[in-house]
């Protein structure tokens, strides 16, 4: 490469300076004149040298005596290539960028918690949990269920069935009539209408036992007026001992059926190594204390559970109300962990993972379960005090760095923060809108419904797992309905008990009105004159 330089050259061999290549100069005479012609681009070069020590470096180096006034020759050796790559890239200035990673930078939370920064793919040094290597399965007391009845029975079983009889019976007699009475398999009817309902989309209740909209199946298992009576009269507790207890137990109309029937959940299926936590509002507008206004939720007011879930087969592990202020939380106790640990109690210790919104997920949290062999993978509130600075710039298109804090990463892309214990990205987090079931007016008959759907969402689960057999939800529904209502056609019907008349033995009485009669049929009896007869 040939080049005419003259003494103001200096710039261009200050590029050459600070690009740190070592190319043998030879130099000859320097004429005045000579034109010097500047490169295409000129970029920033004053990094290690000033303008000052260049020029004496130069001159140090160059003989004056030896100027005749020829053109320089610049002979490349063996860096020629170098150099001319190491030109292409001096000419297309590079995006400024982070300081490398790993240098043990630190950085300090609000809440005191120090990260450090680590480069990304960093191997963390940390003992890891050995994973739950099991996939869900029926325990050893579910094992043997060959039918859809029995899968339900599971759940709700039948001392639970006879508990709600008995208590259901005991208020029909003490508001209605003496005589009234319901057979156990009425009310597994009266469950099978329920499933049905849910089945037929129909503007009322009224409707179901129309000629026109009305479900066959529904008008033969029961009429609608005794539908309706079981409904109204429907209780799962002692109603005169209740005012007492719920002094103690806000739950308590039917807090003794849902305890069973929770255990039930729990000891009847083993989930796999992810479980799930989230929040879930049963639509319902009853007068109680712990009723909930969620404006998100498609239907604004209900009764909110926490539920556990098995991340693959969607069974439902374990069931919390929310029953309001828990006066035997501790104060300094978040409601999130303490919602977590009380769902996870009965999974402990064995290597599974929960995932959680950014509600429950947290630092303390992740801590905790992690001394109990459980490790947490879930979206994080940005505005938590334990999060660093850095964690909080989310306006990038992506990822920089990586802080972690013991065997805890995080990661940014876009605007959402994702945290856990083994290692996490961001991603844009969009819940999903439950869909509205529909709207109820008693407490204890929501749970109860609510009750209902979690038992046969379950005994679904249940059936395929220990049958091996794939079928849609939808279909067991309906078999399941027909399993419950043949315990009611098996059963001989009552005689009807006639119209009510005036009793033919007192015409004093004071409520003579009455459908008994004599063995002729021919004479009716008011209850307390037929002892007379």
């Amino acid at each position: 490469m040939q080049l005419a330089l003259k003494r103001e050259v200096i710039p261009f061999v200050l590029r050459w300076i600070n690009s740190s290549l070592h190319i043998a100069y030879q130099f000859s005479t320097l004429k005045n004149s000579m034109v010097y012609e500047p490169p295409l681009q000129e970029t920033k070069m004053q990094r290690r040298f000033n303008t000052q020590q260049a020029l004496e470096m130069i001159l140090s180096e160059v003989n004056p005596c030896d100027s005749d006034g020829e053109d320089i020759n610049l002979q490349p050796g063996s860096d020629s290539e170098l150099s001319e790559l190491s030109s292409d890239e001096e000419r297309d200035p590079q995006p400024k960028k982070r300081a490398r990673l790993g240098t043990g930078l630190t950085e300090t939370a609000k809440d005191g918690t120090v990260w450090c920064e680590e480069q990304v793919g960093t191997h963390l040094h940390f003992t890891p949990i050995e994973p739950y290597a099991a996939d869900g399965e029926p325990t050893a007391k579910a094992r043997s269920i060959s039918s859809r009845l029995q899968s339900f029975l599971c759940f709700i079983t039948l001392d639970m069935l006879r508990i709600i009889q008995e208590w259901t019976i005991q208020h029909a007699q003490q508001t209605e009539h003496v005589d009234w009475f319901m057979a156990l398999p009425e009310l597994m009817a009266f469950i099978a209408i329920i499933i049905l309902r849910g089945l037929t989309k129909v503007p009322s209740l009224h409707d179901c036992w129309s000629a026109n909209l009305g479900n066959p199946r529904i008008i033969e298992t029961m009429s609608r007026n005794r539908f309706q009576g079981i409904m109204r009269h429907l209780r799962f507790d002692d109603r005169s001992t209740r005012s007492e207890r719920a002094k103690t137990d806000k739950f308590a109309a039917i807090s003794g059926v849902w305890g069973s029937f929770v255990t039930n959940c729990i000891t009847s299926y083993n989930p796999g190594r992810h479980i799930t936590i989230d929040e879930q509002l049963f639509p319902s507008k009853t007068r109680c204390c712990f009723l909930q206004y969620i404006a998100t939720k498609p239907g604004k007011f209900g009764i909110k559970f926490w539920v556990a879930y098995d991340l693959k087969s969607k069974y439902i592990c374990n069931v919390l109300p929310y029953l309001g202020k828990d006066p035997s939380r501790p104060s300094e106790e978040r409601l999130s962990e303490n919602v977590v640990m009380r769902l996870m109690e009965p999974f402990l210790d064995t290597g599974r993972n929960v995932t959680t919104d950014n509600f429950f997920t947290s630092l303390s949290l992740a801590q905790r379960l992690l001394s109990r062999k459980t490790t947490i993978l879930g979206t994080v509130n940005k505005i938590r005090r334990e999060i660093p600075h850095s964690a909080r710039q989310t306006d990038r298109n992506e990822f920089t760095t990586q802080v972690c804090c013991k065997s805890f990463r995080w990661f940014y892309v876009y605007c959402v923060i994702v945290f856990s214990t083994t290692g996490a990205t961001l991603t844009v987090y969009a819940p999903k809108r439950k869909k509205i079931v529909y709207i109820l007016s008693s407490m204890h008959i929501a749970v109860f419904y609510n009750m209902i759907d979690m038992a046969v969402l379950n005994a679904h689960v249940l059936y395929q797992a220990c049958t091996g057999r794939q079928e849609r939800r939808v279909d067991f529904l309906v078999e399941l309905a027909r399993e419950l209502e043949q315990l009611l056609r098996q059963q001989p019907s009552t005689p009807s008990p006639g119209k009510r008349a005036m009793c033919q033995v007192k015409n004093q009485c004071k409520n003579n009105h009455a459908t008994l009669r004599c063995h002729s049929e021919s004479i009716v009896l008011h209850q307390g004159c037929s002892v007379i007869v």
